[in-house]
């Protein structure tokens, strides 16, 4: 058999003889033993997911600071939208880059990197006693958040149990969440320099915390670092179980894959390739272009339309995301993947249709009782579903669907595609709510009813699968 039929149309054979390599299966998935170490794995998921805070802090900075770095450093409108947008042109940087570094030098490596440009970036905002001083710095935080958003879904995608690896690779957005909450509640109490401050502490946490937890058994047998590899699976397994078999089953699918031509991004778009790129890109599309950033940037519009405080709304606006992201990490290795993502996008399209029916009303001069509470519940309604499927689903199938091999620039062209969506929505939004604020969100609503048919042709369930049988699936389908 050829290697390219053995990876095209033989990976059942391989699907049968490679199990989770980080744990042996027992009757609920997970060995006595690994129950009682499984403090490592969990443990490894909070270092990596302090990055995911450090994210969140960075989205949350400037909404509760608008006011008072305007007034401080004397800014218009035009360069403070600047320092605010700056960001996703700094996340685009570092997801271009992240699946290369987190190749060459690993997923550890990659956060520490990701860590470093944070605490540059709070750093030079910290200081800053300009305009020019604030880009710099929100571009180096950006950059950080961009390879932050690639490696820890993958990082944990790689060390987690298949039965718990969609709650765990959950966390990452659930700390995103809690990153913008605690931003945006702290942020009406502190100043604008020392919410800056507050942003280093999970950068920190990070940095110490890599040095207690082991890197990514999958890349480091990748890389051929041997002994690396057993200490990294001893570490996870305990040093006295037998790790022989998980180790056998990563070195045989690793050298397969390492028989295969290094990938580069025009190879993506070989038919081997071609479902996981377009499940991971479509995922992405479908998340962003559904009008999330939109929502997130009008919403304290909408609470000050109708009476309502901006910022008790913008508050409970974020510790609802944190609430309701919570349950679908519970709900994610129990419902499945494809269950959360088709529920959240009809919510998506039910919370679109009533802001808009809202405006329409409000446009119309019609029903001026009934429109201000159809507004504050579309958000809601939107938010919640957002968060209990759409905001971290996509994450969790992105560090599954792709081959270890391509893992790299397949994931930094998703999380590309990711930030390409969010600065579109963030730049065109403006522009569409001048032309028609109804229009706008029925406009959103249609692209979320695409997104359902997207996901219901096209999106496998990954749930309860090793990272091995969900890439015979996929090759096989």
């Amino acid at each position: 058999m050829t290697i390219e039929q053995d990876m095209e149309t033989g990976e059942n054979t391989m699907q049968e003889k490679v199990r989770e390599p980080l744990i042996q299966s027992g009757g609920d998935g997970v060995s006595k033993g690994t129950k009682e170490r499984m403090w490592m794995v969990y443990f490894s998921t909070f270092v990596a997911v302090c990055g995911s805070f450090a994210f969140g802090s960075c989205i949350g900075f400037s909404s509760p600071t608008q006011s008072a770095i305007r007034e401080d450093l004397d800014l218009s409108l035009a360069e403070y939208s600047l320092f605010g947008s700056i960001l996703n042109f700094g996340a685009m940087i570092g997801a271009i880059t992240s699946g290369i570094i987190a190749d060459y030098i690993g997923r550890k490596g990659a956060m520490r990197i990701a860590a470093i440009s944070c605490i540059a970036g709070w750093f030079v905002i910290y200081f800053a006693e300009g305009a020019l001083a604030l880009d710099i710095g929100r571009l180096l935080t950006g950059y950080g958040m961009g390879v932050i958003s690639y490696v820890v879904p993958i990082f944990i995608a790689e060390i987690a149990p298949k039965n718990l690896r969609g709650g765990l690779t959950t966390a990452n957005q659930l700390m995103i969440c809690c990153g913008v909450a605690v931003s945006f509640i702290i942020g009406t109490v502190l100043t604008w320099r020392a919410l800056a401050l507050t942003g280093l502490i999970p950068c920190l946490v990070l940095l110490l915390g890599l040095f207690f937890i082991p890197e990514s058994p999958r890349w480091l047998a990748k890389v051929g670092r041997q002994k690396e590899f057993d200490a990294a699976l001893h570490k996870l397994r305990g040093k006295d179980v037998d790790i022989s078999q998980e180790a056998a089953e990563i070195q045989d699918y690793i050298e397969t894959l390492e028989k295969l031509p290094k990938a580069k991004l025009l190879d993506l778009f070989q038919g081997r390739y071609l479902r996981s790129v377009r499940i991971g890109v479509g995922l992405m599309v479908v998340q962003q272009f559904g009008g999330i950033n939109g929502f997130c940037f009008y919403a304290s519009e909408i609470f000050v339309s109708v009476g309502f405080s901006a910022v008790v709304g913008s508050i409970s606006f974020a510790c609802l995301q944190v609430v309701v992201t919570a349950l679908g990490a519970t709900l994610m290795d129990k419902a499945g993947r494809r269950p959360l993502l088709l529920v959240s996008a009809s919510g998506l399209v039910v919370g679109c249709i009533l802001v808009g029916t809202s405006f329409f009303l409000k446009a119309q001069g019609l029903a001026s009782t009934v429109y201000p509470m159809l507004a504050v519940t579309g958000i809601l309604v939107y938010i919640g579903s957002f968060s209990v499927g759409m905001g971290a689903t996509p994450w969790v199938i992105m560090s599954e669907i792709f081959p270890i091999n391509v893992k790299g620039v397949a994931g930094s062209l998703a999380t590309l595609v990711n930030w390409i969506g969010a600065w579109t929505v963030s730049f065109t939004f403006n522009f569409l709510i001048s032309w028609s604020t109804y229009g706008t969100f029925i406009i959103y609503a249609a692209i979320n009813v695409l997104g359902i048919l997207f996901i219901a042709m096209f999106v496998p369930e990954t749930k309860g699968r090793t990272l091995e049988e969900i890439q015979a699936a996929i090759n096989n389908s």
